[in-house]
């Protein structure tokens, strides 16, 4: 009987298992980073233990440091969450080996599917179909896709498409690997284009039963990492879904499976599928098989820890679920990470929200950039959808670049609503492109909510030329927004062709041809967030800054320097890669705007920069 419970995780899948843990009567005690001591998985459990450090591979990565937190806290179990070590058979070894109980597969089975070749002739051999292995130094098949060999959620993971990238990908791949899970061992498949990214939930006991709890459809991808999921899948057939659900189980059978996992297939559009790999773990996406099925699949792995049996047939499922994952990156900017303080975070309508964060959270370089999964349950898919797509829209996510925008244009899109999902769904419709968005109604209002908050010190709209109108500016996605206007007797007037109907400091009401609308506004320092419109006030009279030199390459993001492609003096082409860094475990590549000669390298391998650094400096 577990009665005090490890969370060997931080962010909102420590949340998710304290909510179980509390609901059962179970004690949960939490671990915590430097960065995270203030973070909401901390306070929310009984006592937390803390990993001196920041970075992963000193803290959450450190089995040993998390075997001495249960025993130093009095845990009898320790449940890993999903990434860091919750696929290392080498830290359920020490778990066991401590006398504590182990919330997952035995060691010898995460080892055995951790090792995704030798996994892939396992499967074979259990009549699961598969893709054959390309070696990754010689590899003459394109395109392909490099993947690493410990880990999934697509860190270490890129496509080739031609013999030129192979060395290239395949070390960048081993890096990011190493990163995200101390082994940078990587291997090579065939891609498929088009093909949907379709996985089966498995949950099984000690004594020898197997559940297939439906299939998920987890298409919706950027950089080979989800960002929607659903279940059931969309438009496959009875005969596909009978088949895919067999096959499941068949791999957990194979492997002698005891626990919570998922089997992850690639699926053709003839219904044919091939084996990906089997997750020996929770996945992110399980609250979607948790709204249909209607239970709880963490209070299952603890009952399953504890020995108990499942019973002869799962639930039955019903209706559909849809879930989003809300990130701190900008999809229009090569997905780049943001980081900073999430003044506000709140998300309205009849929806589930998983979340490791809450206003006032200090987003920063060190962890995956997800803030928080969104979950919608209706009883059928369209519902769903929709239910799901206006409480994102309604969401209030304020001093951060999100994803948000694009998980509503995905969830709207017409090939989306008919369920014509496949991987490569971003890029062949374009979904990642920032769309025309006229931000100036946004900025009227937010500069006529600015003037109301100022009431107290002078009156509003007061100026010394009565006959001149008030003025503010704002920068909005780099473009400088100048707004006008003047308090006359009739009212307020500007020259935008819009009405002011109504203006306080939180909400203000503008007509145009006829339509009335409200502008919701929040003021945070100099950013004021109108709606879904982020804005950023200019100073009238701004001070003299010093600018760039030309031809300087800045650092788009804090982060650290793990590859230097130059050396000063060489010369280089334009789009040519100076230098690489980390940021939430992602790489992101920083290239030569034009060509020329490297005059000043400023950067080193190791070494932390922050965002606007200069790294290098490139004269024509």
């Amino acid at each position: 009987m577990i009665r005090k419970l490890l969370v060997a995780n931080r962010g909102e899948i420590a949340r998710r298992v304290i909510r179980t843990c509390r609901e059962l009567g179970i004690s949960p005690v939490a671990v915590f980073s430097d960065p995270d001591a203030g973070v909401p998985h901390v306070r929310e459990a009984d006592a937390a233990v803390r990993l001196p450090g920041a970075a992963p591979a000193e803290t959450y990565l450190r089995a040993d440091l998390l075997v001495a937190a249960a025993r130093k806290a009095g845990a009898d179990a320790v449940h890993p969450g999903y990434g860091f070590l919750s696929e290392s058979g080498d830290f359920a070894r020490a778990v066991l080996a401590a006398g504590l109980t182990w919330v997952g597969p035995a060691p010898e089975v995460i080892d055995a599917m951790g090792a995704k070749v030798a996994a892939k002739r396992r499967m074979a051999a259990a009549g699961v179909p598969v893709l054959p292995d390309l070696d990754p130094e010689s590899a003459t098949e394109f395109p392909l896709l490099v993947k690493a060999s410990a880990g999934g959620g697509g860190r270490g993971m890129r496509v080739v498409r031609g013999a030129d990238e192979l060395a290239g990908q395949v070390a960048a791949a081993r890096r990011e690997a190493e990163s995200a899970f101390g082994d940078g061992t990587v291997f090579c498949e065939p891609l498929l284009e088009r093909a949907r990214h379709v996985e089966v939930q498995v949950l099984a006991d000690a004594h020898g039963a197997v559940w297939a709890l439906g299939e998920r459809e987890c298409s919706i991808q950027r950089r080979h990492q989800k960002l929607v999921e659903e279940t059931p899948a969309p438009t496959i057939t009875a005969e596909v879904r009978q088949r895919l659900h067999q096959a499941a189980v068949r791999a957990a059978e194979a492997i002698g499976y005891v626990g919570a996992g998922t089997v992850e297939f690639l699926l053709a559009d003839d219904g044919r599928f091939h084996f990906l790999e089997v997750n020996t773990r929770l996945q992110v996406e399980h609250p979607v098989t948790e709204a249909v099925f209607g239970l709880d699949l963490v209070a299952w792995q603890l009952a399953v820890a504890e020995g108990e049996r499942l019973p002869q047939r799962p639930p039955a499922p019903r209706g559909h679920a849809v879930e989003a994952r809300l990130c701190a990156e900008d999809p229009g900017r090569d997905w780049l990470p943001s980081t900073g303080t999430l003044h506000r975070f709140r998300v309205p309508g009849d929806v589930r929200v998983d979340s490791g964060v809450e206003d006032g959270s200090e987003v920063g370089v060190h962890y995956d950039p997800l803030l928080a999964k969104v979950i919608a349950w209706a009883p059928t898919r369209a519902a769903a959808v929709r239910k799901l797509a206006a409480a994102l829209e309604r969401a209030e996510v304020h001093g951060l670049v999100t994803n948000r925008d694009l998980l509503v244009r995905v969830l709207r899109h017409p090939e989306f609503e008919r369920g014509a999902t496949h991987a490569g769904f971003l890029d062949e419709h374009g979904l990642t492109a920032r769309p025309e968005v006229d931000a100036r109604p946004a900025a009227l209002a937010a500069a006529l909510a600015l003037a109301e908050r100022r009431r107290g010190t002078l009156p509003l709209g007061w100026r010394n030329i009565v006959s001149q109108p008030q003025k503010t500016v704002f920068e909005h996605d780099g473009e400088i927004i100048e707004v006008d206007y003047r308090h006359a007797r009739s009212g307020v007037e500007t020259s935008f062709g819009v009405t002011v109907v109504n203006t306080s400091a939180n909400v203000v009401v503008l007509e145009r041809d006829g339509v009335r609308t409200p502008f919701p506004v929040a003021v945070h320092g100099d950013r004021v967030e109108v709606g879904a419109v982020s804005l950023k006030l200019l100073p009238r009279f701004p001070d003299p800054r010093a600018e760039v030199v030309e031809g300087a390459a800045v650092a788009p993001v804090p982060g650290t320097v793990v590859r230097v492609a130059v050396v000063e003096g060489q010369r280089v082409e334009p789009g040519a890669e100076l230098l690489v860094l980390e940021a939430m475990k992602m790489e992101h590549r920083v290239l030569a705007a034009a060509g020329g000669t490297v005059t000043r390298l400023s950067a080193r391998r190791g070494q932390q920069v922050d965002a606007g650094d200069v790294l290098a400096v490139v004269e024509a």
